[in-house]
């Protein structure tokens, strides 16, 4: 399975094609538009979400409701582009009236405009934004209707934002936790986030901050230790670290492993007949040696400040070399929840291909059974 996106923020549409696809998945408009939603929502949002109001239309690969086993094209339209169709125009125009020509530190500006000789870092800034991960949300929606046939289940939730941490909850984060303005569990500590946010955009500053994804109900053996490339730590790493502003990538204790002894931290081993092998702990977050060991994954992420500040950073003009204010760009203050959205999806996404790894084959019942074979051979062991 592999996946390709294309599309320009504030370009005609953004698509997508996934290929690998099994056939035999359900699979709606729907379903995709309900995971979009959630990556527009909470607080610290800019102007750009009063006007994109994200859905998605199926273009190939489905029929009756069940993918085809053929490529899945989807497409996303951006509403903002009838304001942008001069601008953003395939075709030769006068472009100067948006040309961005004071790159903002932290953002792809500078290196992105030196790797591909543009003078105009609209070229560069257009496909570095955030707004890509738009397609990386429809892809996690799909990825999560294949695996919610074998009951995989995923869920997520801010831990900080700014300097303000949430306290830790047991409980797993259901679907409640988007009733929360920040998808956050603990209601006192959200209060503070959104005090933070507010003096953020009244400073015409950026926060930044920590989520949480877990997914529960996988079986071990996803993920392999034989190739570096096959690790599923790694993987998973490598997905969410290529999400915009992803700055760190922690799985179970992490940190927490630098300065722990091992005997406090390592997952000690029991058994019984009824579960069979499994951890009296996990701190090693469901997965060791590169292999999902079937408890919980849980895996933590940290996303930087959002480099375009209202009170802009020092930068050069690339005209004339001269000291200058970095560019301004429409922008939020703070995305922490929708970045979680977007990790939750790239997570779902590895683990769909993992799966398919595992458990190959070109429909869903042939995968199923294939599963059910290896269940059968754990409970065996």
């Amino acid at each position: 399975m592999r996946f390709l996106t294309a599309g320009e923020s504030h370009g005609k549409a953004l698509s997508l094609i996934i290929e690998g696809l099994p056939a035999g998945i359900e699979l709606t408009a729907e379903e995709i538009n309900k995971r979009l939603q959630r990556r527009q929502g909470g607080y610290g949002r800019g102007g750009r979400m009063k006007i994109e109001k994200d859905k998605a239309e199926i273009l190939s690969g489905v029929r009756d409701g069940k993918t085809l086993g053929s490529p899945l094209a989807i497409m996303i339209e951006n509403k903002d582009w009838e304001n942008w169709q001069r601008i953003m125009a395939v075709e030769a125009a006068e472009t100067e009236e948006k040309a961005v020509y004071r790159p903002r530190p932290g953002h792809a500006d500078l290196p992105g405009a030196l790797k591909y000789r543009q003078e105009d870092v609209r070229n560069i800034l257009e496909r570095a934004s955030a707004r890509e991960t738009t397609t990386r949300v429809a892809i996690g929606a799909v990825a999560g209707a294949f695996l919610s046939h074998f009951s995989v289940e995923s869920g997520l939730r801010v831990m900080q934002v700014g300097r303000v941490k949430a306290k830790e909850n047991p409980e797993w984060p259901g679907e409640d936790i988007y009733q929360s303005p920040l998808y956050c569990q603990d209601s006192e500590a959200e209060q503070e986030m959104i005090q933070a946010i507010d003096e953020a955009r009244e400073k015409g500053d950026t926060l930044g901050g920590v989520f949480e994804i877990r997914v529960r109900n996988l079986p071990p053996g996803l993920g392999s230790h034989v190739h570096w490339e096959r690790k599923l730590d790694g993987l998973l790493a490598q997905a969410v670290m290529s999400i915009p502003g992803i700055k760190a990538v922690e799985i179970g204790a992490g940190l927490r492993f630098a300065e722990e002894w091992g005997s406090e931290l390592h997952d000690q081993i029991a058994y019984s007949k009824e579960r069979g092998y499994y951890h009296c702990s996990n701190n090693s977050g469901g997965i060791e040696g590169g292999i999902s060991n079937g408890e919980e994954l849980w895996l933590r992420a940290v996303m930087k400040p959002i480099p375009t500040l209202y009170t802009p950073l020092a930068s050069v003009d690339f005209r004339t070399k001269d000291k200058s204010l970095a560019a301004v760009e429409r922008s939020d203050i703070s995305v922490v929840p929708a970045a979680a959205v977007v990790a939750e999806a790239m997570v779902l996404w590895v683990l769909a291909e993992e799966w398919a790894v595992k458990f190959g084959g070109d429909h869903l019942e042939e995968i199923r059974k294939n599963f059910e074979n290896y269940l059968d051979y754990l409970q065996g062991r």
